[in-house]
């Protein structure tokens, strides 16, 4: 038995594998198991199969079952069989039925020339079809496909880059396009692009006979659509009022300044009232030129706006209608009258000049003449009032024996003729025969034709003759001269000079021959005498215009020598320099002068000021400001306001006076020796912001900054306060007269192991280095430029209290850089008084 089902399951599995191959059916698979059992020698019946145990039941149940399914697999597959053959010789069908009607459509699509070029959805390598001779260029390689799409290469470069961009707005957002283009080889095209399906599709094709016709059609329509356009916002945003109207003379158009001038509301109001803007005489006359179809033209007064205005009206037949306009004449009126007026006074400002004129026009015939021409050359008026021409008036005045001689007169007057042709004005001297010399000016008129202008120049000749003459002589008399000469005029330049000048200043010949400006003069001097404001000084009394008056100077050059100089006014205007060397007689002077000085100078500060001005003048102007502070008190009684204001000036003034007292007995006092100090402790951030006080106002009134550079613990030292405050203060003052508005002066305070040193900084105008030494002198002010003003004491007082401490006065200057003062104190007073005694 076990064999048996061994058996039946070879056979069900053989079965079941035929059936899925679809090679054997039912029947073939029944016949097969029983084809197995017999070959077993175990016929398979229903009692042999009651034998069975149930093990064995069971596996052949479930092999029958296995049959079963696999009878009925194989029947469906073959029914699927069967129906996918039935699908496939549909499909077969189908398929052709697309290509033929494919084929159909491709034949109806390029009956006619063209090209399609396709792209699909995310696709940028297009699909191109048809004819694509459409596209041939001059390049032989441009209808290859692969630069099908160069429409560089078969299109012009403008309507290229069309395409280009037209193509561009189609791939990425799907924007349709027609254009008409004409390829470099003259054919005319049309592309059409749209996005149909998912696919970007544009179709080119030539255009030819009717359709042609209707594209260039097109584009004319379009053209004149836009030209009309154009046009008519250019009629409505010019300022002239313009209009056009229909044949019944209705409005049909008006701008914007017809519409103003007419006061309606708007270009509708204008036309539905049919608004004129000429009156009706002036209509009339429009509507006739019109009708006999002329155009017409005319200058009309028109009121507008309530003001009254000339406007040049244009109009014309325009096909049926007419248009027209009105152009403000107003302003080339008024200038016409104008210009009328102007000739007219100039024609009578000319016949008042002693200067002949006449003037020609461009066919040389003459317009214009003034009496002074006529009396001239004696011509009879008649003769010049029939305007004749150049040639005729050149011809009567060589009868007349009035002209220059000439071997060839035909020659001459053709060349005094070319100034018709010229650019620029000709000037010439006529000699004529009876002695007189005329100097004439042919110039080109704008317009046409030449203006003469005679001037008859024989009297001026003969002065400059005798003025040559007067000339050579005064030359001869100033060579002849011991003294240095020269002559400049009114223009600054040299005009006359002697050898004695030239050898003085070691100057040469030629270079004075050149006549050379008094600066250039001043500066080929100035190797011997460098003095500016004596060189100033010169130049003003050479160049002046008012006060001329004789300036004597004296020149001490840096050779020793001393010259007496004189600028002495010529009626001319023009100036004489006279040098006189007198140099021995300096000399003498010089040194007799010094030892007078020398003895002079020895007492006079010492004993007049200490034993007189304390006592003679402080006192009596103590007594004047006592009072003048009583009067200014209000219990002596009400002040005028003009009294409060002088005695204001009072109080100002001698306290001012007060203050250069106080500091000349100080420094009569020091340098008598009397002065001493009160020596103590001083609080160096003290005294400087005591010293800053006293110079606020002036620093608020020019606008001057004070910066302070002191550090912190700068401490103290020993000496007397308020004379190092009254130093201070003196500097102070004395910067800020010289810094410049809108500056700085700056304040420093260094301590070192043995001095405290303070340093005052402005950025004034500098001193010079020839007048550093003499700053610290008694009455020594040098305002150089500045505001400075003063009687020269501050900075004597400054030496003199920085001395009287035993410490000493440093400044450090350069013109244009501003100047510092450095006073050091020394720490020590004791060892200073030490020293001292």
């Amino acid at each position: 038995m076990p064999g048996v089902v061994a058996m039946m399951r070879r056979t069900l599995l053989s079965c079941t594998a035929m059936v899925r191959d679809g090679l054997v059916g039912v029947g073939a698979s029944v016949a097969l198991a029983s084809h197995a059992l017999a070959a077993e020698g175990s016929p398979l019946t229903l009692a042999g199969l009651v034998d069975l145990d149930r093990q064995e039941i069971a596996a052949l149940t479930t092999g029958g079952a296995v049959l079963g399914f696999s009878v009925v697999c194989a029947i469906l597959l073959m029914r699927n069989r069967q129906r996918a053959a039935r699908t496939e010789t549909k499909l077969r069908n189908e398929l052709h039925a697309v290509q033929t009607e494919a084929d159909r459509f491709r034949a109806l699509l390029f009956t006619e020339p063209q090209v399609l070029v396709s792209w699909a959805a995310g696709e940028t390598r297009p699909e191109i079809s048809g004819d694509t001779a459409i596209m041939m260029s001059q390049d032989p390689q441009a209808h290859q496909p692969q630069r099908i799409l160069a429409f560089g290469t078969w299109l012009p470069p403008e309507p290229a880059l069309r395409m280009d961009h037209a193509v561009d707005a189609l791939l990425d957002a799907g924007e349709g396009f027609v254009l008409n283009l004409t390829t470099t080889t003259g054919r005319a095209i049309e592309a059409m692009g749209r996005a149909i399906g998912g696919q970007a599709i544009v179709r080119i094709r030539e255009l030819s006979g009717l359709r042609r016709e209707l594209a260039e059609m097109t584009l004319r329509y379009k053209g004149l659509a836009e030209e009309s356009d154009t046009l008519r916002g250019f009629a409505n945003a010019a300022p002239t009022p313009i209009w056009a109207r229909h044949a019944d003379g209705k409005l049909a158009f008006a701008n914007a300044a017809y519409v103003r001038a007419t006061e309606a509301a708007d270009t509708a109001d204008a036309i539905g009232r049919n608004l004129e803007l000429l009156d009706s005489d002036h209509r009339d006359s429009l509507a006739h030129a019109l009708n006999d179809n002329q155009p017409f033209a005319a200058r009309i007064p028109l009121v507008i706006s309530g003001e009254r205005k000339i406007f040049d009206v244009h109009a014309a037949r325009i096909g049926a209608g007419s248009a027209g306009m009105a152009i403000d004449a107003s302003e080339a009126a008024a200038l016409k009258a104008a210009l009328v007026r102007m000739a007219e006074a100039h024609r009578r400002t000319l016949d008042q000049l002693s200067s002949g004129v006449a003037v020609f026009d461009g066919q040389r015939r003459l317009a214009f003449y003034n009496d002074a021409y006529r009396r001239l050359w004696d011509l009879d008026r008649t003769f010049l009032d029939s305007n004749p021409d150049d040639s005729s008036v050149l011809d009567r005045l060589r009868a007349a024996r009035k002209l220059p001689e000439q071997p060839n007169f035909r020659t001459w007057k053709n060349k005094l003729h070319e100034a018709y042709h010229a650019n620029e004005a000709h000037k010439d001297v006529w000699y004529l025969p009876d002695g007189r010399a005329l100097s004439i000016v042919t110039t080109p008129n704008p317009e046409g034709g030449v203006t003469y202008l005679y001037d008859d120049v024989t009297e001026r000749l003969d002065l400059a003759r005798r003025f040559d003459g007067l000339i050579r002589v005064q030359r001869e008399t100033l060579d002849a001269l011991g003294e240095a000469v020269a002559v400049f005029g009114s223009n600054g330049r040299a005009q006359l000079f002697n050898p004695a000048f030239a050898k003085m200043w070691r100057l040469s010949d030629e270079a004075l021959a050149q006549e050379p400006h008094i600066e250039m003069v001043e500066t080929w001097c100035r190797p011997l005498f460098d003095e500016p404001a004596v060189w100033q000084t010169i130049r003003g009394a050479i160049t002046s215009i008012d006060n001329r008056a004789p300036v004597p100077l004296k020149m001490e050059r840096k050779d020793g020598s001393v010259l007496a100089c004189m600028c002495m006014p010529l009626p001319d205007g023009a100036t004489m320099l006279t040098f006189q060397d007198i140099s021995d007689a300096e000399n003498v002077e010089r040194a007799l002068r010094e030892r007078n000085e020398a003895l002079e100078a020895a007492d006079q500060m010492k004993v007049d000021f200490v034993h007189h001005v304390s006592y003679e003048l402080r006192s009596p102007l103590t007594t004047i400001i006592g009072f003048a502070h009583l009067l200014s008190d209000s219990s002596t009684g009400p002040l005028l306001a003009k009294q409060a204001e002088y005695l204001d000036y009072i109080t100002t003034s001698t306290s001012a006076l007060l203050a250069i007292i106080n500091n000349i007995l100080d420094l009569a006092t020091i340098d008598a020796g009397a002065m001493s100090l009160n020596l103590g402790p001083i609080d160096i951030r003290a005294i400087i912001d005591a010293a800053a006080e006293g110079v606020q106002d002036r620093l608020a009134r020019d606008r001057i900054a004070l910066q302070i550079d002191v550090a912190s613990d700068i401490g103290s030292f020993i000496g007397d306060e308020s004379r190092v405050v009254q130093v201070l203060y003196n500097l102070l003052a004395n910067a800020v007269g010289f810094a410049p508005h809108d500056s700085a002066v700056t304040l420093r305070a260094a301590r070192t192991e043995h001095m405290i040193t303070f340093s005052v900084t402005d950025r004034g105008p500098g001193i010079p280095q020839d007048k550093q030494d003499k700053i610290f002198d008694w009455f020594e002010s040098h305002a150089n430029g500045s505001r400075h003003r003063g009687a020269g004491l501050g900075l004597s007082l400054v030496r003199s209290f920085v001395e009287l401490h035993g410490g000493k006065v440093r400044i450090d200057s350069a013109v244009g850089r501003g100047t510092t003062v450095s006073c050091d104190f020394p720490l020590d007073q004791t060892a200073h008084r030490n020293a001292a005694e």
